[in-house]
């Protein structure tokens, strides 16, 4: 990708942020753009992961645990959350590795849980190279993060079937 890259954040307590990351990355992988796609919190394969592993120009890396965390994270948690935002700096400083498109997918939830702080993140977002778009998704956003970025779209949930007790489904949520 030759035109400036942008920072895109994802955010909201509605369902369609990772959806739409992914959604992206299909649209620039498309486009014969080189995508890595940074999963923080997530350790579990997802039906994703099968469909875009058919793509050449993608590397997807998770940094989490087989379960996501609902309270206070483990020192193994916070490890992990440490490791992703290591290997995308690592990623960032080595100009020779540049992806076009980085998506950080759950980075807003590991800022929330302490992974690492919205000041690391903004360093991440600083650090990017010119020609790279970011994108951040995850709840919980912070005004410094919305802030630093060009582009900031909330998901609002309006109404939703698991509050009727409908668990993930596979090829829908999972």
């Amino acid at each position: 990708m030759k035109e400036k890259g942008y920072v895109q954040v994802y955010t909201g307590n509605g369902k369609g942020k990772t959806t739409a990351a992914i959604g992206l990355a299909i649209r620039a992988l498309g486009a014969g753009l080189r995508v890595l796609f940074v999963q923080f919190v997530k350790g579990l394969p997802y039906s994703e992961h099968i469909a875009l592993s058919r793509f050449e120009n993608l590397t997807i890396k998770q940094f989490g645990r087989p379960e996501f965390i609902h309270s206070k994270p483990s020192l193994e948690d916070i490890q992990a959350g440490k490791d992703g935002y290591n290997f995308v700096m690592d990623i960032f400083k080595n100009s020779s590795t540049a992806y076009d498109v980085v998506i950080l997918d759950e980075a807003n939830i590991a800022v929330f849980f302490d992974l690492f702080s919205d000041d690391d993140l903004l360093e991440l977002i600083k650090k990017k190279p010119q020609n790279t778009e970011l994108v951040i998704t995850g709840r919980y956003a912070t005004q410094k993060i919305i802030d630093a970025a060009d582009l900031v779209t909330e998901m609002k949930e309006i109404k939703h079937y698991y509050s009727q007790g409908v668990i993930a489904r596979d090829g829908i949520e999972k």
